[in-house]
């Protein structure tokens, strides 16, 4: 039975830990907890647990699930992250150089534990970000899947110990907006929304039109009209 291995200082990438949610490239596929995980090369002790782990997972394999034969050329999902991608031969991304590249998973109804650096649950998901660096729990396993013979890669958990900067188009409030004068007068011209324009005084010698002699007599009349009733007693007749 394959056997969990953890492996200490190493970054995280697309990290997928508190929703399942289908793979990237397969929109419609079985949602999954997933992270990808970079070690780097010069992390020599989690590159050795790594080939030990997949060393165990190729004999587990070949008796238990490829019939007692060992395929001659399995699928296995740790890459060279200065080398193309298996998929389709393009680059890596940058924060894939010099480190040694693989993706671990699990199925939604066995979540990965997410813990601190005292082995506390991190509840907060703004915490858990594609660029920390942790501690992970992962288990190399054999599969047989369509056709396809190799070695996968199940996580178990993460350890979150230090924060870095932020892997992909991360824009902050900074990065979109610099500060604005408040005395721009570009900004304090205009009325607040939602609230009418002050009056705007005309030219010098100027004076705003007054109604002609029949509007003010419109306007006298509207007003009587408009004059409240008076008592009348309480009889209703007006």
């Amino acid at each position: 039975m394959p056997k969990a291995i953890t492996l200490e200082g190493v970054r995280l990438s697309y990290v997928n830990l508190f929703q399942p949610k289908p793979p990237f490239n397969n929109p419609m596929g079985e949602p999954r907890f997933s992270v990808t995980v970079l070690v780097p090369k010069t992390n020599t002790a989690a590159k050795a647990l790594i080939d030990q782990a997949i060393q165990a997972a190729l004999e587990e394999g070949v008796s238990s699930k490829w019939n007692g034969v060992r395929p001659p050329q399995p699928a296995i999902s740790v890459h060279d992250g200065d080398g193309p991608r298996p998929s389709d031969g393009s680059a890596f991304g940058p924060e894939c150089q010099g480190m040694w590249v693989f993706t671990a998973g699990c199925k939604a109804d066995r979540p990965p534990f997410v813990v601190d650096g005292q082995v506390q649950p991190i509840l907060d998901p703004t915490q858990i970000y594609s660029g920390m660096w942790g501690n992970i729990s992962v288990t190399f396993f054999p599969y047989s899947n369509a056709g396809k013979k190799g070695v996968g890669v199940g996580l178990n958990g993460v350890q979150k110990i230090r924060d870095d900067a932020p892997l992909g188009n991360t824009v902050t409030a900074q990065d979109a907006f610099k500060p604005v004068a408040t005395q721009d007068p570009a900004l304090s011209a205009g009325p607040a929304y939602g609230q009418p324009a002050a009056p705007q005084p005309g030219p010098t010698g100027w004076a705003p039109p007054q109604p002609s002699p029949t509007a003010q007599a419109y306007q006298q009349a509207a007003q009587q009209y408009a004059s409240p009733i008076p008592n009348d007693g309480g009889w209703g007749v007006y």
